[in-house]
């Protein structure tokens, strides 16, 4: 059975209209390979290795063994095969070189037949390949078991997949339907996603019409090309890039809509045919004078800052434009927070409003908001009861906040997240809370913080809040009953589905997976519980149980 990164059904989101999904046994087949995948990437293990995050890859590819050292047509020395997968016109690759994009597969396959999708799963540094004919697939196989195959440099490995065929969001994906509009999904999105960023990272590829950036589920964007042939070079050229040097990486199949409708040319949307278009208030009648005009003088005629800076991609990048008509160096705006852009002046402070008054405390912001960047310092204002003030490490750890967690529910309340006026906390005015704790807690130094090296960033997958918990370093010897009993004590609603992955035999600590019966209480669990310290008889050093939101919607 096929899968499909469930998130990409959700490219209607803008219009307002229900998100369509793949059936629920696809779904749920992706959400336990994507965690496997979740969890290696938390506990730091190889990238070749285990599981296939959203790659529509069953169990069984995962576990067959390849030809080369680990690799390979998996047969055992006896002759006979170790794993009986049937051939299919659909191919699983591995060891992939992080730069690789789908133009590089396409260039170096293709000679083994015509191809007709692939998926990629940067992350992972593996994709599936589909061939026209299960003939041609049977060749890319047994080349590859008998001599080295390269893809963009780097040798490759094959087998075949347990799938029949790679599940398309729609028929669109078709390259005769004649669809010239790609639905971009943005994975570890640590810097801000605007139309700016993806006209600049698009347009050089083919012209570009128009650009719509929507964030129901995360961070997704139709952009609709001039040509059929234009999003087919951008698909190519760009899938498996990143944006970013090891962040905001591409995800790209073709969208439903043939054509994109844009009201407002803003951070969000904007139509290149029209650039003057604004906003008409309807039905309003004639609308009150303002006084000192449209905006203070010091803003930009568009309201929308000065032009962004532009550089050239760095060389560890995966944009990288293979066959594809394009120049060889193409310029990208710098990484800019929302704020910069809608003419406010940019601050690591976080302002948040909303706090249930005797069930938050600075502990408990730090546990839900270091899962957007590290925190510095967090405090209550006495001033205004139920506010807090929380700096961040910069403001692109704000600005991820502010998409993730402004509106959502902790403890019955509804949060307001906003950029602070202020540029940093100072501890002033410390008072104490309801609960006996401090009004103001420093948390520069600890080690709870996720941001703090280049190798915690490449593993934080920045997510926002769903029922399903990722729980990870937690002792071997906890089971769901020790996790259900901590839930219990701690007053905070239980999980109704549990899952634990296979830890390795040397493994020291295990994860898995917690489903909840909404949102809601999977955000109070991560609050309360987040960093919780387990000990164990006989144990030196207790164990910090990690908590993080999940890619899965459910188990």
């Amino acid at each position: 059975m096929s899968t499909a990164d469930g998130a990409d059904q959700r490219e209607e989101g803008e219009y307002g209209r229900a998100a369509k999904r793949l059936k629920t046994e696809e779904r749920e087949t992706e959400a336990e390979e994507r965690e496997e995948g979740e969890e290696e990437l938390e506990e730091g293990e190889d990238s070749d290795s285990g599981s296939l995050p959203g790659s529509g890859e069953s169990k069984a590819d995962n576990r067959a063994r390849w030809s080369g050292n680990e690799y390979g047509a998996g047969r055992r020395d006896n002759g006979e095969d170790s794993h009986r997968i049937s051939p299919s016109p659909v191919v699983h690759v591995r060891g992939l070189c992080e730069a690789v994009v789908e133009a590089d597969l396409i260039d170096a396959l293709e000679k083994f037949g015509p191809i007709c999708y692939v998926m990629m799963m940067p992350f992972k540094r593996q994709a599936l390949v589909e061939f026209s004919a299960v003939e041609s697939a049977d060749r890319c196989v047994s080349c590859g078991a008998k001599e080295p195959v390269y893809i963009a440099g780097q040798q490759a490995y094959f087998n075949y997949s347990t799938s029949k065929r790679i599940t398309r969001p729609t028929h669109a994906d078709n390259p005769n339907s004649g669809n010239k509009v790609l639905l971009l999904s943005i994975q570890n999105p640590l810097y801000p996603i605007t139309t700016d960023v993806l006209y600049t990272v698009c347009n050089p590829i083919g012209s570009v019409l128009r650009i719509v950036i929507f964030k129901r589920n995360g961070i997704q964007a139709m952009v609709e090309f001039e040509s059929v042939q234009c999003a087919q070079k951008a698909k190519a050229a760009l899938n498996g890039a990143d944006i970013y040097a090891g962040c905001c990486t591409l995800k790209i199949e073709y969208a439903r809509p043939t054509r994109l409708n844009v009201i407002k040319n803003d951070n969000e949307s904007w139509d290149y045919t029209k650039p003057y278009l604004v906003r008409r208030d309807r039905g309003k009648g004639r609308q009150r004078q303002a006084i000192l005009g449209e905006h203070p003088s010091s803003y930009s005629e568009n309201g929308n800052g000065s032009p962004c800076p532009l550089l050239p991609l760095p060389g560890n990048s995966r944009y990288k434009l293979t066959s594809v008509d394009a120049p060889d160096m193409v310029s990208y705006p710098l990484p800019q927070s929302s704020s910069s852009y809608s003419g406010h002046a940019p601050s690591s402070v976080a302002m948040v409003s909303g706090l249930h008054p005797s069930k938050m405390n600075c502990t408990r912001i730090f546990n839900l908001f270091c899962l957007y960047g590290n925190i510095e310092k967090v405090k209550f204002m006495k001033s205004v009861p139920g506010t807090a003030l929380v700096e961040m490490g910069d403001e692109y750890a704000v600005d991820r906040a502010i998409t993730h967690l402004n509106s959502i529910k902790v403890f019955g309340k509804r949060l307001n997240v906003c950029v602070s006026k202020q540029h940093a906390v100072i501890p002033s005015q410390v008072f104490e809370l309801e609960d006996g704790s401090s009004s103001y807690k420093d948390f520069a130094m600890t080690r709870n913080n996720r941001f703090s090296s280049a190798g915690q960033v490449s593993k934080n997958i920045i997510q926002p809040p769903s029922a399903v918990l990722h729980y990870y370093n937690v002792p071997p010897c906890i089971s769901q009953d020790h996790l259900l009993r901590l839930c219990t004590e701690h007053d905070v609603p239980g999980f109704v589905k549990f899952k634990m992955f296979d830890a390795k035999p040397s493994s020291k600590t295990i994860s898995g997976l917690l489903e909840f019966d909404s949102k809601t209480e999977a955000v109070e669990v991560l609050t309360v519980l987040n960093h919780y310290q387990i000990r164990i008889p006989n144990g030196s050093n207790p164990y910090t149980l990690k908590l993080c939101f999940s890619t899965s919607s459910h188990l």
